[in-house]
C-alpha cells in the first residue's frame, strides 16, 4: 500500500504540520486529521527512483569508507576526546577542536 502525506490546513494559510498515512489506493483522502480532527490536505511530493545519482545511491556510497577513501575523500568521526579522527582517507590522522 502506498504511504500518502498530509498536511494541516492552518487559518493564516502557512504549512502546516505533516504527517504520513498509509492508505490503499483506492480510498479516499483523508479530509482531517486522524488523531486531532483538524482539516488536512494531501500533499503532492517528487517520487524518489533510484537512479545513478539518486540521493540514495549517493548515500549508500558515503557510506563506505573504502570507496570514499579510493575516491580522494577523507572521512572524519567524531572521538570521544572532542576532536575527529581520520576513518577513511589521507588527511591528518586526527583534527582538534
Amino acid at each position: 500500500m502506498p504511504t500518502y502525506v498530509y498536511e494541516v490546513i492552518t487559518d493564516s494559510g502557512e504549512p502546516g504540520e505533516r504527517f504520513e498515512a498509509v492508505q490503499q489506493m483506492s480510498d479516499k483522502p483523508l479530509t482531517e486529521h486522524p488523531e486531532t480532527g483538524v482539516p488536512v490536505r494531501r500533499v503532492i511530493l517528487a517520487a524518489r527512483i533510484a537512479g545513478k545519482h539518486s540521493p540514495m545511491k549517493t548515500d549508500r556510497a558515503l557510506a563506505d569508507d573504502k570507496k570514499l577513501d579510493r575516491m580522494g575523500f577523507t572521512k572524519y568521526v567524531k572521538s570521544d576526546s572532542g576532536g575527529y579522527e581520520k576513518a577513511a582517507g589521507s588527511g591528518p590522522d586526527l583534527l582538534k577542536k
